[in-house]
């Protein structure tokens, strides 16, 4: 069980308190001294001083959000072994097999996405 005083409790709840209120002032102080200008361009597209031209609408093919839900998948994988890897001398043997087993599962299914081909991007059609 946690043993807090309530000077601790009390410290946490006036740091919360103050960087709400800090955030809240600071929103307000914006909206008041921000300049609130309205002109004929200024709901328009811009890029890069072009005026657009055709549909904004584009189709991305399917690969593209698989490789990146692969990369976010192998990275937060990647992070875990860089926590192991700061923590090694406190895990000692056991955090070895345990990230020896972790890493094993991070290439087996890395084998199993090139067995199924979602990494390839040529297509057969």
């Amino acid at each position: 069980m946690l043993n807090l005083d309530m000077k601790e409790l009390l410290s946490f709840f006036y740091f919360i308190f103050f960087s709400l209120f800090f955030c809240f002032f600071m929103l307000f102080l914006s909206s008041i001294l921000g300049s609130k200008s309205s002109s004929r361009y200024k709901h328009t597209p811009f890029e890069s001083g072009i005026s657009p031209v055709g549909d904004t609408y584009l189709r991305f093919s399917v690969k593209f959000y698989l490789i990146a839900m692969f990369f976010v998948i192998f990275d937060v994988e990647a992070l875990y072994l860089y926590v192991w890897s700061v923590s090694i001398l406190e895990t000692g043997w056991v955090g070895f097999i345990e990230s020896f087993i972790f890493i094993f599962f991070i290439l087996l299914s890395l084998f199993y996405l090139i067995r199924i081909k979602a990494l390839n991007w040529v297509s057969k059609y």
